[in-house]
């Protein structure tokens, strides 16, 4: 046995070892194995891993002798990610097998003969409850190799085989081949009869077929999405007779559907509903939403997104749904007359978001403030006839208010931002997106009444300068997030501001704000030394200075963006790369004054990165890239110019090279 193969089975045992000592006892025939002072056992000395790896070498397997199935089950329960499962479940053959019975999730993306994949997934995990499949992601066939694989090797020889001679002899498109057919879900209805889970995520070629057959098997089916699949009335028709325990339902952009599927959904599984999302299904009107507000007693979440639904239908609802607390409309024939009757009715709803209305105004959010007052979360998004009496009406009488985000309601200014500061003191998150009307005063009445709030999102607000960052740096001293784009009065004032008052601050970004200097970042690198993501892109006047700042005052930066940085060079990457050592995804682009000298420093000390953009940077060249791609092993994507990358570096890292094209 060579040394790597040792140095893994020490890693094996020790993490399995570690998991042991903390796994709860309630069985008696456990207790021995957790506490090794029992009188029902030998007392020998506490072993560590490597004393347990050479029991098991002499021929005495400690482990495997002493612990019974149920609790290297709940062993592999506990293992906090899949890399590690799979690494402990090599130890042996028992506890392949064991890994195997554990599982509960399966995810699988775009792959050649899906549905034989999910065939052979049915016999290696039955237990498995969670099926998530997914046809936008691209997911390669396994590959054999190493001894290891080789007990596998007949099962995905026949997957390959069966991909080919499915191909050939029924002419499939090259595209059909990878989406999962009827044939597919049937088998997961015959290999996951206890499946609770179900995502079919643009699978353009399942149809009702298929649904039916998983409605008849799966009784046990509680959640079902179905977004971007092309599916009819007849596989919902047969969910609501088969799945009574169903509790979420996804049917965005299925375009099959009509109010006919919906409706005896409804009628079928409505007592158990809870989460219903609904949108661009051009077939599907008022009527359905009249049958979810006349069954769907139990409904918590609505999602709609229709240029068909008017207000008959959110009417409905309002009145029939009166656990609703979660509601988000994207309505353009919606008006007062229904938001109206969610204040009325929908005293228990806590998140409201209300996108591009242009027939809601300031009726509706006073209905809500009136009626709605456990309202934690709201989004207003393109609301153009709401101003700021509205939101004074929301700040009244919503005092739990703990996310607010305003983007491109442009009538509403300072007054109302000037209320919600005043009364809605648990305020943790605001976002103020394009709100040309909102001043510096607005921020200063935030800072002085929101004392909890973590996380504050600017952009292009033109009129907020370094007076509104100062007052809410002095006044919340939780803040963990700022963003700040595009708002060309933030200076450097508000941001030393920053430094000196928010020491737990873990995301800062600045992009584009002209007047932010150096001794910003000085500020920030002596006062926050828990920050992980920076991103600076476009602050012309940072340089070296600032973000040596950063790599001294920061260690526990994993995020970095110096982007169109005209003054950085290669001594602020060099100082980078020796106090950022967790650093995994960093951004280089258009800086013209760094070098492959700059990024050989850099990729000495930072092992982990995982990411580097780096095009329109005329001193790295091909060289560079070479350094990047060969020193770092965990790197995942490095975009680059064509034209710097060697036919060698493309040879051995082709798969994680993005080229940005300057062809055109």
């Amino acid at each position: 046995m060579n040394l790597k193969h040792t140095k893994l089975k020490e890693y094996q045992y020790a993490k399995v070892n570690k998991l042991v000592s903390f796994i709860p006892t309630t069985e008696t025939k456990t207790i021995p194995i957790v506490n090794r002072q029992s009188t029902e056992l030998p007392k020998p000395k506490p072993a560590s891993s490597l004393s347990l790896f050479h029991h098991n070498m002499k021929g005495h397997d400690f482990i495997n002798s002493m612990l019974p199935d149920e609790l290297i089950l709940e062993i592999f329960r506990n293992l906090d990610s899949k890399s590690t499962r799979d690494a402990c479940s090599l130890v042996c053959r028992r506890w392949l097998t064991l890994e195997r019975f554990s599982r509960d999730t399966i995810r699988i993306g775009a792959s050649g003969s899906p549905d034989a994949l999910v065939h052979l997934l049915a016999r290696r995990f039955p237990n498995v409850t969670n099926v998530y499949i997914d046809e936008r992601l691209s997911v390669s066939l396994p590959v054999d190799f190493g001894r290891r694989r080789n007990a596998s090797h007949s099962s995905l020889s026949w997957l390959r085989l069966h991909f080919v001679s499915e191909r050939s002899e029924a002419g499939a498109s090259e595209s059909d081949s990878y989406c999962i057919s009827d044939a597919g879900l049937t088998a997961v209805a015959d290999g996951f009869s206890n499946l609770e889970k179900l995502s079919l995520i643009w699978c353009s070629n399942a149809t009702s077929a298929g649904l039916r057959s998983v409605a008849e098997k799966c009784r046990f089916l509680k959640s079902l999405d179905l977004q971007g699949c092309y599916v009819g009335d007849q596989g919902l028709v047969a969910i609501g007779k088969c799945c009574k325990q169903l509790e979420v339902l996804n049917l965005r952009f299925c375009e099959g559907l009509t109010d006919n599927g919906l409706v005896e959904l409804a009628l079928g599984c409505g007592k158990t509903l809870k989460w219903l999302g609904v949108a661009a299904c051009a077939k599907i009107t008022d009527i359905s939403l009249e049958a979810v507000g006349s069954h769907c007693s139990s409904l918590e979440t609505l999602s709609l997104d229709s240029e068909f639904v008017q207000n008959k239908g959110v009417l409905a609802v309002a009145k029939g749904c009166s656990l609703l607390r979660n509601l988000s409309l994207q309505c353009i024939n919606v008006t007062d007359e229904a938001l109206t009757a969610v204040g009325v009715f929908c005293s228990s709803l806590e998140s409201l978001a209300l996108f591009s209305f242009q027939r809601f105004t300031d009726k509706s959010l006073c209905a809500i403030g009136k009626g709605c007052k456990k309202l934690k979360s709201l989004m207003l998004s393109d609301c153009y006839f709401l101003s700021d009496k509205g939101l004074e009406a929301v700040a009244a009488g919503c005092s739990e208010l703990a996310h607010l985000e305003v983007n491109g309601c442009h009538n509403i200014g300072t007054y109302g931002l000037e209320s919600i500061g005043r009364s809605c003191t648990r305020l943790k998150e605001l976002a103020l997106l394009y709100c040309q009307k909102v001043g510096d005063e607005a921020l200063s009445e935030i800072g002085k009444g929101c004392k909890y709030l973590e996380a504050l999102h600017l952009v292009d607000c033109s009129i907020i300068g370094d007076d509104a960052i100062y007052s809410i740096a002095t006044g919340c001293r939780n803040l963990k997030r700022l963003h700040i784009r595009r708002c060309y009065e933030v200076g450097s004032k508000g941001i030393i501001a920053v430094g000196n008052n928010c020491k737990y601050l873990t995301d800062l970004s600045i992009r584009f704000c002209d007047r932010v200097g150096d001794e910003a970042l000085v500020a920030i690198g002596q006062g926050c030394p828990f920050l992980r993501h920076l991103n600076v892109s476009g602050c012309h006047q940072i340089g070296d200075n600032g973000i040596i700042a950063i790599a001294r005052g920061c260690p526990q930066l994993s995020y970095l963006d110096v982007s169109v940085l005209q003054n950085l060079r290669d001594m602020a990457l060099a100082e980078v790369g020796e106090g950022c050592p967790l650093l995994k995804d960093i951004v280089l682009s258009h800086c013209r004054r760094l070098s492959d000298v700059g990024l050989d420093h850099l990729v000495k000390r930072c092992k982990l990165l995982e990411s580097c953009h780096m095009v329109y940077c005329p001193g790295i060249t091909s060289a560079g890239v070479a350094t990047v791609i060969s020193s770092c092993t965990n790197m995942k994507k490095v975009l680059i110019e064509k034209a710097k990358v060697s036919e060698r570096t493309q040879r051995r890292a082709g798969s994680v090279i993005s080229y940005l094209c300057v062809d055109l």
